[in-house]
């Protein structure tokens, strides 16, 4: 009987890189990962101590250090490894020293044969990803970033507690910059397919205390609360990574809020940015476009702005 052995390799042994290979692990996600970072000691570390999850996990998944010449036996590139923003820097604040780590990593990932699909964690990840996909020359339906993924989940867990229910039972997207012009598209959020704008609108009295702007913030403020507080944000960006990678191995069409690159949506071109995709076995299979309103549009057009100007400045420096 044929079989095919689904195989992800993760760059970055850190955090985020070790969260998501965890995530896998125990959700049975794929057959192999190879565990890849800059010291080699910590990518075997990170496989070593992952592959005594085994006798506890549902399924058996062989982890394994390796490099990125390695890469061209692996369905999936997850890339997890970039720059850290000091205290009171932004994302966009560490684009130089990002832009110089993943030209090295996707350089040697493709001097290695790979022709699968990239995943992209590493901030600002919508630049960044838009890098991966100039520098590897892979189709744009191959190069997806988490964009926004992280700040949806955060939405509708911000909701869930507002209108005591289980997350799941919130759909809503947070578009755009996965950074400080992200915003919340209220007009298609929706607690058990209604919108959310209704509810409010039908019951004033019970939610008049309820600022929607609050929640947006806190939205966009999540990540940094955290980090503040311990350094890092890893679980939730680890299970956004593997939720998409379940999505592409298993071809499962889920609808996730993604870096994508546009050509056309929305009325941009040559750009990435976070928006509402379908994921399958190819990668991006389609992307939705929303009918927002006027002033989610000018949100919108805003926060391309900011992204663009980032690949401007790239692209002034030569690096693309």
């Amino acid at each position: 009987m044929a079989s095919k052995t689904r195989k992800v390799a993760i760059v970055g042994s850190g955090n985020v890189g070790s969260s998501c290979a965890y995530a896998m692990v125990n959700q049975g996600i794929c057959d192999e990962i190879m565990m890849i970072d800059r010291t080699y000691d910590r990518a075997m570390a990170q496989a070593l101590d992952l592959s005594h999850c085994m006798d506890f996990a549902g399924s058996r998944t062989r982890v394994y250090a390796g490099t990125a010449l390695d890469c061209g036996g692996m369905d999936v590139v997850i890339i997890t490894a970039g720059a850290n923003p000091k205290p009171g820097q932004t994302r966009l604040d560490v684009l130089d020293q990002a832009a110089a780590i993943t030209r090295e990593i996707v350089t040697d990932i493709m001097k290695g044969g790979f022709d699968g699909i990239f995943v992209v964690a590493a901030n600002p990840v919508d630049i960044v990803t838009y890098l991966v996909w100039r520098i590897s020359g892979l189709p744009r339906h191959r190069i997806i970033g988490t964009g926004t993924s992280i700040d949806s989940s955060r939405l509708k867990t911000l909701l869930s507690e507002v209108f005591s229910i289980d997350p799941r039972s919130v759909s809503g997207y947070a578009l755009g910059e996965h950074g400080e012009s992200q915003f919340v598209a209220w007009s298609h959020v929706t607690i058990g397919g209604k919108p959310v704008l209704h509810i409010l609108e039908q019951h004033r009295e019970r939610f008049k205390d309820l600022d929607l702007d609050d929640i947006a913030r806190k939205t966009k403020d999540a990540g940094w609360e955290i980090f503040t507080r311990k350094g890092s944000t890893h679980f939730g960006i680890g299970s956004a990574l593997a939720y998409i990678t379940r999505s592409i191995l298993n071809d499962d069409h889920k609808i996730i809020a993604v870096s994508a690159i546009l050509d056309g949506e929305y009325g941009y071109r040559d750009i990435c940015t976070g928006v509402p995709a379908i994921i399958g076995s190819e990668g991006i299979q389609e992307l939705l476009e929303l009918k927002l309103t006027d002033e989610e549009a000018a949100k919108l057009s805003r926060s391309c702005a900011i992204i663009r100007t980032g690949i401007e400045r790239l692209a002034a420096d030569g690096v693309i």
